[in-house]
């Protein structure tokens, strides 16, 4: 069983200090969105550009940290990061505090955020790899997604219950402090890292920006796992903000509502994170990867259907759960397929690669939900995307493609 596996001491501080920062920010789930519609007043095209310019520029701005990552010892970086986030979010209730908190700063800190995420997870990623087994990569995954996903749960109904009683800010304030918990964490990690080995050339130049992406789009498998990937998140993540400004403002859902309907359904990443070793060791990856990766894709259409009341809030409940059962087995099959397929010397440029797409597309298609949102209404453009999505399974691999150089499936993680 997952939970029975013993990867060691190390890994239970690495994973003890993402459970701590992915608490806070489950507490603080959508907060800025949120901080934007109930303090700033904005809009479906206000909120749309918060959610996708932020994490556009932090982008951006971790394109040259890629490199920067690789040829440096990760878990410096990821404390470095970790610093980066709590330093920024903590900005906001100091900017609320004296009546100071405009949209633009919001935007600042989305962008840091953003790039300090991408950067960690690349650094994360890599050290991860180092410290266990690689027939352990699949467990630790799992675990790391079970983690994410029983916080997201959790966080919000308390953060949504603590955004009414004690004010709009008050989940960023959790969530900054997780970050710095984190930190301490990763810093009671003890083992020794070995320095990377360089080239004698600069980790900077033009062409060690684009090896990650090099090394995802010649690989036969890896190429239509990133593209298939990019659309789903994409599309996915385009909902929130319209549905935060469907159910928030045209629908009269309170707080407490709108982050129960998407803590709930958070219950089931326990359940699909847990039996993907399992799956895996059954069925083989490819079946995983073709049959889990469309059914993840095909229930995002009845978020049009949502309505006032308990029907609608039932409706993005079982909406949101069969998405996430299907997305917390898919993603710890998926990121470990991705490790095991990456040279140790390019891990940190593949994963900054790999997000760096992953939160264009976001930022993409979100910008441009919004702006149909906008222009007709934020149900149109639900519609749209859940539509848009339907398509995205043709984009997974073929058998040949995932299986070449492939282990065979084995047992010992059941």
């Amino acid at each position: 069983m997952v939970g029975r596996r013993r990867l060691g001491r190390e890994f239970g501080w690495l994973w003890a200090s993402y459970a701590v920062s992915a608490y806070g920010s489950g507490l603080g789930f959508g907060a800025l969105p949120l901080i934007a519609v109930l303090v700033l007043h904005a809009g479906p095209a206000e909120v749309s550009v918060l959610s996708a310019t932020g994490p556009a520029v932090g982008a951006l701005i971790a394109v040259p940290l890629a490199p920067w990552v690789e040829f440096r010892r990760k878990r410096p970086v990821m404390i470095g990061m970790d610093l980066a986030r709590f330093a920024a979010m903590a900005t906001i209730p100091v900017a609320y505090a004296f009546g100071r908190l405009g949209f633009v700063h919001l935007l600042v800190v989305s962008a840091v955020v953003a790039a300090a995420k991408i950067a960690f997870n690349a650094a994360s990623g890599a050290y991860l790899k180092a410290l266990v087994r690689p027939d352990d990569l699949l467990v630790a995954n799992a675990r790391f997604e079970s983690t994410n996903w029983s916080s997201i749960a959790v966080g919000p109904p308390l953060g949504g219950a603590a955004i009414g009683l004690l004010g709009p800010v008050t989940t960023v304030v959790a969530d900054a402090l997780s970050y710095l918990l984190s930190a301490l964490g990763i810093t009671a990690i003890r083992r020794r890292e070995e320095a990377p080995r360089t080239t004698g050339k600069s980790p900077v130049r033009a062409g060690a920006l684009l090896d990650g992406w090099r090394h995802i789009m010649s690989h036969p498998g890896l190429r239509p796992l990133y593209l298939n990937q990019m659309l789903v998140a994409g599309l996915i993540m385009a909902t929130e903000p319209l549905l935060a400004v469907l159910l928030l403002r045209q629908l009269g859902f309170p707080p407490w509502q709108y982050a129960l309907a998407f803590a709930a359904p958070c219950l089931g990443g326990l359940i699909g994170s847990r039996l993907a070793p399992r799956v895996v060791a059954r069925f083989g990856r490819h079946r995983v990867f073709r049959t889990v990766g469309t059914l993840r894709a095909i229930w995002l259409i009845g978020l049009v259907l949502v309505r006032p009341g308990v029907v609608g809030l039932v409706t993005v409940i079982a909406v949101e759960l069969a998405i996430i059962v299907n997305m917390s087995l898919y993603s710890p099959v998926l990121a470990t397929y991705r490790l095991e397929h990456t040279p140790k010397h390019l891990v940190a440029r593949t994963l900054t690669a790999w997000s760096i797409g992953q939160q264009a597309s976001i930022a993409v298609l979100t910008a441009l939900a919004g702006l149909l949102a906008d222009i007709t209404s934020p149900r149109t453009a639900l519609t749209v995307a859940g539509l848009l999505i339907l398509a995205t399974p043709l984009l997974l691999p073929r058998q040949e493609q995932t299986s070449r150089h492939e282990p065979e499936p084995s047992r010992s993680h059941s």
